[in-house]
Parts: C-alpha cells; sequence; structure tokens
C-alpha cells in the first residue's frame, strides 16, 4: 500500500507573496490551484496518494489527479459527487464528526451517514472510510481527552458495524450501554473520558452516580 500524502495552504499576505501574484497575473484561487496541483505532482513522483480537502474538488475537480483521494469535511453530499466522478473519498462532515463542535451529542455522532445519497455498491466501495477530526483551538493537555472520548468511539462503531445494524433509532438504547461501559473502561485506565450524555462535551458529571449512569 501506497503513503497518504495528506496537505494544505495557508497563506499570508506579503508584498513579496503579491508581488509573485502580480508578476504571474494570478489571482489568490489560482495560486492555490497551482499549489495543489504541483504538490500533487510531487506526491504521485513518490507513489504516495495525494489527499486533498473537498475544497479542490469542488473547485477544480477536472485538474486532480485520478489517485487523488477527496476528504469531504464541509457539508453533506460531496462524497457522493466525489465517487460519482471516480475519485475516492474520506467523510469527515464537521456537523458530526468534528469532535471540537462540543455541542454534538453522541446519537448525532452514531447515527451520522457516510453513504449518504450513494446507492451503487461500486461507488460505496469508493468511500474509504470516515475520520473524526479534533482541531486544537480551544483544547490543549488539560481537556483534550476529554472531548475526543467517547464521542470518538461512537463514530468509531458506525464505521466497524454493518450499516443495517447501526441506522435504526432502535439501537439508541443499546448503543449508549456499550458507550457507557466503554467510557467507564476508559476511566479505568486513567483516560479521562467525559460522560456519554453530557450536553456540551468534555463537562464533568452533572451530579454523584456510577460512571454507568453518568
Amino acid at each position: 500500500m501506497s503513503p497518504i500524502f495528506t496537505f494544505s495552504m495557508q497563506c499570508c499576505s506579503s508584498t513579496h507573496s503579491v508581488c509573485r501574484l502580480q508578476d504571474h497575473n494570478m489571482t489568490a484561487k489560482d495560486a492555490y490551484q497551482y499549489f495543489v496541483l504541483k504538490a500533487q505532482e510531487i506526491a504521485i513522483s513518490h507513489n504516495w496518494t495525494p489527499v486533498n480537502w473537498e475544497e479542490t474538488f469542488n473547485n477544480f475537480p477536472s485538474k486532480l489527479n485520478p489517485r487523488t483521494v477527496v476528504h469531504n469535511w464541509l457539508r453533506g453530499g460531496v462524497c457522493a459527487k466525489a465517487v460519482a466522478s471516480g475519485f475516492r473519498c474520506i467523510w469527515s462532515n464537521q456537523g458530526y464528526w468534528y469532535l471540537d463542535h462540543l455541542d454534538v451529542p453522541w446519537e448525532e455522532v452514531y447515527y451520522a451517514e457516510p453513504l449518504e445519497g450513494i446507492k451503487s455498491i461500486s461507488e460505496q466501495n469508493l468511500v474509504l472510510g470516515g475520520e473524526v477530526c479534533m482541531w486544537g483551538e480551544t483544547a490543549d493537555a488539560s481537556d483534550v481527552q476529554q472531548t475526543i472520548w467517547p464521542r470518538a468511539a461512537a463514530a468509531a462503531e458506525r464505521l466497524w458495524s454493518d450499516k443495517g445494524t447501526t441506522s435504526s433509532r432502535n439501537t439508541t438504547s443499546t448503543a449508549l450501554q456499550r458507550l457507557e461501559y466503554f467510557r467507564c473502561l476508559l476511566t479505568r485506565r486513567g483516560v479521562p473520558a467525559a460522560p456519554v450524555t453530557n450536553f456540551y462535551a468534555r463537562r464533568p458529571p452533572l451530579g454523584p452516580g456510577s460512571c454507568y449512569e453518568q
């Protein structure tokens, strides 16, 4: 299996960069496209697999190397469009699987559907999987574990389980029991996982009680 090569670009304004754009008659969007495609060339030359945020697919899909993996993070429906165009896709819809969004309850994480809108088996097979993302603007060593766990486990079970067993809301009670048990295991092993049913992730328990019921 070839390595994965993930890249993004964050631009800062400077006299040098502005002058370079002007000299080459390029806009900022042109520069972004140039950067992405040049980075893809480098990745492919090393037999690496380029993974790009969905903005590249949304803006210049025909220019992307066919080996590109599209990382769908902004909104729903992009994986469906990407696989229909022959690209592979990783699903991380920020409305559900961005763990720094503290007001997303475990149920929404659990019932999120990476294959939404993708009916063809051959196209479903182009969805490599999913990824929960943890951005660090409001996290450090004091709270990062509580922010990640146990909601990341809800996404994990969603990904490794048959769709039929996790897509029904009737599974809520049994799934909650598993997550609460898993959270207890984590805390016993020194991982400061937050209570499963907190309205806001990483907050402490609302009161005393067993870790199975917090």
